[in-house]
């Protein structure tokens, strides 16, 4: 029990040097050692969530280093669910992906699952770490990773999205280690515990202000908060469909999650809304991301790039919700963490079943999709119905409390840009639901009893059940909303 902390990470890395060997003796071993690497820190998260919940915050400490000298993973309610949700999404879709890795690869198994491994071994690291240098190695452990599992999609985009993933990640990168360098420059620390501590008596200091503002554009440029969002679109929409499945989700949420780190833990709610009273101004720029990435939505003519757009806009809801000021916003916020992670993973999935039958998701290309893959569009339907904002989804509450949030604070134009911007996403949405299930191709038909009868084609049983289940726990996780707020949230911000 004592371990659980570190198994969340240590597991899913082992299995990635195994995964690595295991392709010189026999390459089918992959998958399974990739499949326990993650079953068991899967396992060891939803220890960790329960044991914070029950008795409070743990504190690990690395090697038996005490802080500020050694590295501590830091564990509270906040980071438990975090934990959780990118353990539990990595499995599910490594479950999912095991015939579309086949399909893509061209050979490459192996590799895949082990650069899919360390990709999610930096996430959780970022997550649980409470140092802020090792919060940067581990960044970069993630972005390295991406980089190379983008430019193993199309080959004749992929790469060049790789590139340009690269150039933005690296400027981001280097703004966050700016900031770190001048916080430790101001403290002579790296734990954030202790970072906060000594900080409460600079709050004046303009080294401080520095390294705030180094360290929100490095995130913001890691997170695609618009206009820092170039890279996002053809990185996700070129990549493998079984990593854009977990990096769609995930990337972006836990890049969110470090703002919200950094805000609380480190700089702390005095600093950033009576000191420098940048909270409207953050506001304002969210507003234009949540209509700016509505807007270029609905430009698109490809399915998956459709929803990249729609990522980014989905980024300004949890950026305006954090930076609001109130409790409402950042609950808000953070509950938008976890359903958009969901809703996003639950439509990535619709697609990816979509992409192995089809091989293609521009929407000239969808029609008839509800009589040939009928199971796979239920599915996309639930995740399009809660992105909207459809009640009882999980992505309707999160958005009544980030409105409730905006009309508390002021921010009307925030709480209209929400609005306006779900009304854009039924519009796109519905475009697509017309073209599959209106349009339809006579060759889409056989005859039987002289009637003709649209041919079924669906997706392997094994990416229709978990795409069944992420749709369906969209609706369970809104029902249990008010719990998850008042077990986790609220606990967590008082």
């Amino acid at each position: 029990m004592d371990n659980y902390p570190v198994l969340i990470v240590v597991t899913p890395l082992l299995a990635a040097l195994f995964a690595g060997l295991a392709a010189w003796i026999e390459e089918r071993l992959s998958y399974p050692i990739a499949l326990i690497g993650l079953a068991i820190s899967t396992f060891s998260a939803f220890k960790v969530l329960m044991r914070v919940i029950a008795s409070g915050t743990i504190q690990y400490r690395m090697a038996g280093w005490a802080p500020p000298i050694g590295i501590e993973y830091r564990i509270d309610l906040l980071n438990a669910m975090v934990l959780m949700l990118v353990s539990s999404v990595a499995f599910l879709n490594l479950i999912a992906s095991y015939k579309s890795v086949e399909q893509e690869t061209n050979d490459r198994a192996a590799s895949f699952y082990t650069v899919y491994l360390l990709f999610v071994v930096g996430l959780l690291g970022v997550t649980a770490t409470g140092d802020l240098f090792n919060l940067y190695v581990l960044i970069e452990i993630t972005s390295l990773t991406s980089y190379a599992m983008v430019a193993l999609g199309d080959r004749d985009r992929a790469p060049l999205a790789s590139l340009n993933y690269i150039f933005i990640g690296v400027i981001g990168a280097s703004f966050y280690l700016l900031g770190v360098g001048y916080l430790y420059m101001q403290t002579g620390s790296l734990n954030m515990a202790d970072v906060s501590r000594i900080l409460q008596s600079h709050q004046g200091s303009s080294i401080v202000l520095t390294a705030f503002i180094l360290c929100m554009i490095g995130l913001w440029i890691k997170m695609a908060f618009f206009p820092l969002h170039v890279w996002l679109p053809n990185a996700y929409s070129y990549s493998p469909v079984a990593f854009s499945r977990v990096v769609a989700p995930l990337m972006t949420k836990v890049m969110i999650y470090i703002m919200i780190r950094l805000m609380i833990t480190v700089f702390g709610y005095d600093y950033i809304f009576k000191t420098l009273h940048l909270s409207s101004a953050v506001v304002w720029l969210a507003t234009i991301a949540i209509l700016a990435g509505a807007i270029m939505a609905l430009a698109q003519k490809n399915l998956k790039k459709m929803l990249t757009y729609i990522i980014i806009c989905e980024i300004g809801y949890m950026v305006g919700g954090a930076w609001m000021g109130n409790q409402l916003g950042m609950t808000g916020a953070i509950l938008h963490i976890l359903n958009d992670a969901l809703m996003t993973f639950a439509m990535f999935l619709a697609v990816g079943n979509i992409v192995y039958k089809i091989k293609d998701v521009d929407l000239s290309n969808l029609t008839g999709l509800f009589g040939k893959m009928p199971w796979t569009m239920a599915g996309l339907v639930l995740a399009a119905f809660s992105i909207i904002g459809v009640p009882p989804t999980c992505g309707f509450f999160s958005k009544w409390y980030l409105i409730l949030a905006a009309f508390e604070k002021g921010a009307y134009q925030f709480a209209a840009a929400l609005i306006i911007s779900s009304l854009i996403c039924a519009v796109l949405f519905f475009r697509v639901f017309e073209i599959c299930f209106f349009n339809t191709d006579s060759k889409d038909h056989e005859h039987g009893n002289g009637h003709p009868q649209i041919k079924i084609e669906e997706a392997p049983v094994s990416m229709l059940i978990i795409s069944g289940l992420v749709s369906l726990s969209l609706i369970v996780v809104g029902l249990f909303s008010g719990t998850i707020v008042n077990t986790i949230i609220l606990p967590f911000l008082k």
